[in-house]
């Protein structure tokens, strides 16, 4: 997977509702209204991610948020794979409401 270039960064960041440009990566907060949501949040995502994409958020809990960074670090930067994954967090986030 090639790592994007700026345009492309840009054009993908202007489709994601909520996603920051931060360097070489894209974050975002998620907050849910408790613990036991955001743990859900996260397991669903974690599945997607691990068995569909192969591609493994950096994130951290804390209670009813959660943290998300978003790199491909074998390519040194933001790939599809980042925008994807970005993606079904959201749809995932969104059937939680």
């Amino acid at each position: 997977m090639a790592k994007l270039n700026q345009s492309e960064v840009n054009e993908h960041l202007a489709a994601l509702d909520g996603w920051k440009l931060d360097g070489e990566s894209i974050t975002k907060t998620f907050k849910f209204k408790d613990f036991s949501e955001a743990w859900d949040f996260m397991n669903q995502v974690a599945v997607i991610a691990d068995k569909e994409l192969n591609h493994h958020p950096d994130w951290s809990n804390a209670y009813n948020q959660v943290d998300i960074r978003l790199t491909t670090h074998d390519e040194g930067g933001l790939t599809d794979k980042d925008f994807r994954l970005a993606q079904t967090a959201n749809k995932i986030a969104s059937s939680l409401d």
